[in-house]
């Protein structure tokens, strides 16, 4: 029988990882004081609201880290800079929070408006915000932490009886970014009891439309405890020798021009120093298989 080129695997068991989700919910709701309930947190604080004693008291006893606006926060470049440092070195954080992602979101928007003056048309003050953000899921994807996006929320729109209407709330942010993570949670006071209602859920233990009490216990009974507190191991960076190698076989070898475009785009990375080490080698096999053979 011929050696198929199909390149698909057999399914494996996987391990569920940290969590990585996006809450949402009016002001005063719990938001901020649920995302500091997680193991060690690494609180980037956009909006200048976490500085006050209670939570940097629950931060402190979390064994978590504050780095707020005068810290770069409201700059994407410094938070991706940040991220990227969590993910490539050791340390004893195990939960990133970004409160909030709307905030850092329309800050780019209002900074390329304001760049664009007369010439912003057809959306365009959107389009490097919308860049950083995939830039963002791209290193949340890496990322070996907990992650809780926290947002804002919005009036979802739909047609009700042929009238546009308001069909409820969604995240107050780039709009496929719900999509983009494991879970969606929206939160809601009910009288007295706040809770977390899942919207959107690859997860089989948060199927949509539940509810739980917005505590720390109950998410983690249904996660699993265990994996929230695993320590985060730091990825390996394409390392100098492999980056030189592949500029020399780029020299080298015949390639289609988007070829490492593809690649990029493959690894979710940026550019070449985003890819790790395995990636690399990839890169670097594939590249010289396409050497020319030596005659004899």
């Amino acid at each position: 029988m011929a050696t198929s080129k199909l390149k698909a695997r057999e399914p494996e068991e996987v391990q569920p990882g940290h969590s990585k989700m996006i809450i949402f919910g009016p002001s005063g709701v719990g938001k901020t004081w649920f995302g500091l309930s997680f193991p060690k947190p690494y609180y980037m604080d956009t909006e200048g609201g976490a500085d006050l004693k209670h939570y940097q008291a629950r931060l402190k006893e979390a064994g978590g880290a504050y780095m707020g606006p005068s810290d770069g926060t409201l700059d994407f470049q410094t938070v991706l800079s940040e991220i990227q440092t969590l993910a490539t070195e050791t340390h004893p954080y195990k939960t990133l929070i970004i409160d909030s992602i709307t905030k850092l979101y329309q800050t780019a928007i209002s900074n390329e408006a304001e760049k664009l003056g007369d010439k912003d048309a057809f959306g365009a003050s959107k389009k490097p915000a919308i860049a950083y953000m995939r830039r963002l899921v791209a290193w949340i994807d890496k990322l070996d932490m907990n992650v809780v996006l926290i947002a804002h929320e919005a009036s979802e729109w739909g047609l009700v009886n042929g009238q546009r209407s308001e069909v409820g709330k969604e995240p107050d942010v780039w709009n496929k970014l719900i999509y983009e993570i494991d879970l969606g949670l929206h939160c809601q006071k009910r009288g007295p009891q706040r809770v977390a209602v899942v919207r959107k859920s690859r997860l089989t233990g948060f199927p949509e439309g539940e509810s739980f009490n917005l505590e720390f216990a109950d998410f983690a009974s249904r996660y699993g405890k265990d994996f929230i507190e695993a320590e985060a191991k730091p990825i390996s960076l394409a390392t100098a020798e492999q980056l030189a190698e592949i500029a020399g076989l780029l020299e080298t070898v015949r390639v289609d021009e988007d070829f490492i475009d593809k690649c990029l785009k493959k690894f979710s990375a940026e550019a070449l120093p985003e890819v790790n080490e395995t990636q690399a080698n990839a890169i670097i096999t594939a590249l010289r298989k396409k050497l020319p053979t030596p005659t004899k």
